[in-house]
């Protein structure tokens, strides 16, 4: 009998043994092609139809069923024709992994030659990843960086590099932004949206204080200090005759800015700038975890300061000799939200407006309970809309009743629901059981079926994502 050796086991031929019972086979015929749905051949082939993802992009894992590398990369999608945006909702419990699978994205974008910016990083948790890109780290609050809502930043360099037909367009485009973020901050303040005569009046007063600035930026206190003096042209918006009947009639709006700079957050907001922006840093965040634990009020006026001041930066991002695009997170932008009514409309104003400069956003949270806990059904509502006009959403583990509001904004199969619910608790009570929705993701674009993936982190991102420290025991 003749074998092939394999090691120092024998090893039959393709044709099996040539022996009685060897299972020798004189002719091997082809083999035939059978056709069947996934259903009645799945036992025979699991494998029977591919899941369909697309490896270009950032690397996030395997896919859960055909162990397919699955890659994303929303600006390649939206090139290839598979988004219409390039808008990323990320939705889970907490513990799950919604930061990980954004920081890998965020860290792989950069490697493709994106800026990353964090406006916002409430609870510090993206300063790690980004000082290991090399990038910037600004932590605002008392006694430490402060941030001027009102600058320009680096869309003051773009002003002097864009076309000509693009200046009026940017200078309007800023005019805008801070008229909202005043309208924003008082809102804040008071609880209660401006009326028609206090929004023109803000628009009048910023006019003059940015005039009076001249080459420096505007601040706060200026437009407060142009309210405060009743020029006669705030005067005739307000319809008032003397100083003394203008004093009552913007007491209100008064008031208001001026507790942006004697409140909560003075000293924070009502200062010029010390964080800069470096046109050649690959990542730069806005840390406000120096406030996580105040009140809502003052941390939803830090998170607008940093969105507006954030989306300056995605506008210059466009002009010049080093044009790069930008991939932006939104963490924990309930808390900015639920704090007045009118806000929804306000933020989006803010941060809308340079979305079509190339920007990757991701917007981040819990659950769609957070958005239904906004004050007025008119903020639920564009809420909700908010998160459907997203190109991607990317859905962790979650509760049966999450799901209601996740249906509200795309499709999800009888499978889908499953698998999501099923990552949402561990089956039993046992310690030391890896939870089964850590790192398990369902990848949902349009009406097409969901790509289930399931992300390995490596050792330094192990070290980079960990937001458990606080309950590690130390070690000597």
């Amino acid at each position: 009998m003749t074998v092939e050796q394999h090691g120092t086991d024998p090893v039959p031929r393709s044709w099996g043994w040539p022996v009685p019972g060897g299972g020798r086979a004189a002719h091997v015929e082809a083999g035939s092609r059978f056709a069947g749905t996934t259903s009645q051949i799945c036992g025979l082939f699991p494998f029977a139809t591919s899941s369909g993802s697309d490896v270009r992009g950032v690397p996030i894992g395997r896919h859960l069923h055909t162990a397919e590398p699955v890659g994303l990369d929303p600006a390649h999608w939206l090139r290839a024709g598979l988004v219409s945006n390039t808008g990323v909702w990320v939705q889970g419990q907490p513990g799950i992994g919604k930061s990980s699978i954004t920081k890998r994205l965020l860290a792989g974008l950069v490697g493709f030659g994106m800026r990353a910016v964090v406006p916002g990083d409430i609870k510090g948790e993206y300063t790690p990843l980004v000082q290991a890109l090399d990038g910037a780290v600004w932590r605002l609050g008392r006694g430490l960086h402060s941030l001027n809502p009102l600058d320009a930043g680096p869309l003051r360099a773009a002003l002097h590099t864009a076309p000509v037909t693009d200046r009026t367009r940017l200078l309007e485009t800023l005019r805008a932004r801070r008229l909202s973020l005043l309208d924003a901050l008082v809102t804040i303040v008071r609880r209660n949206e401006p009326d028609v005569t206090e929004r023109r009046l803000l628009g009048a007063a910023l006019d003059r204080a940015v005039a009076s600035a001249g080459e420096r930026e505007p601040l706060i206190p200026d437009v407060l200090e142009v309210l405060v003096s009743g020029a006669p042209q705030l005067m005739t918006i307000a319809a008032c005759s003397d100083q003394l009947d203008y004093g009552r009639s913007a007491r209100s709006l008064i008031n208001a800015l001026g507790l942006l700079c004697e409140g909560a957050i003075r000293g924070i907001f009502d200062r010029p700038s010390t964080a800069r922006f470096d046109p050649d840093t690959p990542a730069l965040s806005l840390d406000i975890s120096a406030l996580d634990d105040d009140d809502d009020d003052v941390v939803a006026a830090a998170m607008l300061c940093s969105w507006a001041w954030s989306a300056a930066l995605t506008d210059a991002a466009a002009y010049g000799s080093r044009r790069r695009n930008v991939v932006q997170v939104q963490d924990e932008l309930w808390r900015a939200l639920r704090v007045a009514p009118g806000l929804v409309e306000r933020s989006d104003r803010i941060t809308r407006l340079g979305r079509h400069r190339g920007v990757v956003s991701f917007q981040i949270t819990h659950s769609l309970d957070d958005l239904e806990a906004l004050p007025t059904e008119s903020d639920r509502a564009k809420a909700r809309g908010m998160a459907s006009r997203n190109g991607v959403l990317l859905l962790g583990g979650m509760a049966e009743k999450e799901l209601d509001g996740v249906r509200r904004i795309t499709s999800l199969s009888e499978g889908e629901a499953a698998l999501i619910t099923s990552w949402a608790a561990p089956p039993t009570w046992h310690a030391g059981r890896i939870h089964p929705g850590r790192g398990k993701y369902l990848i949902k674009s349009g009406q097409r079926v969901g790509l289930p993936v399931a992300l390995t982190l490596t050792p330094s991102e192990i070290a980079l994502h960990d937001t458990d420290r606080a309950f590690r025991p130390e070690t000597s």
